[in-house]
């Protein structure tokens, strides 16, 4: 098994699936884990989004091959669907409502790839705007896409 969690689009698009089903036996299966995480309050969502603003328009990761959110199957399993080296692609959608501490939820936010690529002094600006908006506990919809593909055989 081959498995990404959340970082699958640090990777390089060339040759993505080629090297990812070259660490495969053929029937193999590769495995990711992913997704956006918010408040679930608008308002707060709202407030964070107004605070993010001077620093970075979006925190959300787009996809790699342009699929729309909203669309039914996420990034990666639409690459996954179009390469000849994978089948049976299944995507699931675990569920999660999670209460958090104002400081963990920036916490998080420094993990996140938007945040990662601005300059430290501007992140650390970014984060400290945030925590001014955030209430002391925040919930959270932390759902986690899970994609899995199978390597064709030889």
């Amino acid at each position: 098994m081959v498995y990404a969690a959340a970082a699958l689009h640090w990777t390089r698009p060339e040759g993505r699936w080629s090297r990812a089903a070259a660490l495969l036996n053929p029937e193999g299966v590769f495995a990711s884990f992913g997704g956006q995480v918010q408040p679930t309050d608008p308002a707060v969502a709202e407030s964070v989004r107004a605070a993010r603003a001077p620093f970075l328009e979006s925190d959300e990761v787009p996809s790699s091959d342009g699929t729309d959110p909203d669309e039914e199957v996420q990034w990666p399993g639409t690459e996954l669907q179009r390469s000849p080296l994978f089948l049976d692609v299944q995507q699931s959608v675990v569920k999660r409502r999670l209460t958090t501490s104002a400081s963990d939820y920036v916490g998080y936010l420094s993990t996140v790839s938007a945040y990662l690529q601005l300059p430290q002094s501007r992140g650390q600006q970014a984060y400290d705007a945030i925590m001014r908006v955030l209430p002391e506990t925040v919930e959270i919809a932390a759902d986690i896409i899970v994609h899995l593909a199978r390597r064709r055989s030889e």
